[in-house]
């Protein structure tokens, strides 16, 4: 037998009620909560857990800044060489690479910038909250990304911005 809503609520607010009902608060590795759980589970982060996200962050770090210095050197070594006899097609093609260059390195950049940002959370214990609505991340999503900021319905609405 099937139990019916009350009238203003929809199928889809269930659906809603049930996904936040599944977060969870994050747990510091010291089992203090950083929120306090709303449904009453909570989701730990052992000391491990958080020391090897940290090493996972870091380690991506120090790769991307190692990427950073060679496209780096790529870019001026570029800027060196004189295009004389060259024609405009190829002046084109050059300028395009070297802007192409000039736009990774400063993805790489704002990676780095989102990696610290991460490890400052962790360092600070506000890892895994989320930075708008101050509500659990979710491991599952951190796991995933490590670097985010935000929950999956924080980040939903900001996109839809």
């Amino acid at each position: 037998m099937r139990s019916k809503l009350p009238a203003p609520f929809t199928a889809l607010d269930t659906v809603r009620s049930s996904k936040e009902a599944d977060m969870a608060a994050t747990v510091r590795a010291d089992e203090s909560a950083v929120v306090p759980p709303s449904n009453g589970a909570v989701v730990t982060w052992s000391a491990k857990e958080l020391a090897d996200v940290r090493a996972q962050l870091a380690t991506e770090i120090e790769e991307l800044n190692g990427e950073i210095a060679k496209s780096e050197s790529e870019i001026a070594s570029s800027d060196v060489t004189d295009g004389a006899g060259d024609d405009q097609a190829d002046a084109g093609a050059r300028t395009y690479e070297r802007e192409r260059e000039i736009a990774l390195t400063l993805n790489s950049r704002d990676l780095v910038a989102q990696n610290e940002r991460a490890i400052a959370r962790i360092d600070a214990g506000t890892y895994g909250v989320c930075e708008s609505c101050h509500q659990p991340i979710g491991k599952e999503r951190l796991q995933a990304f490590p670097r985010a900021t935000l929950c999956v319905a924080c980040k939903q609405r900001e996109e839809r911005r």
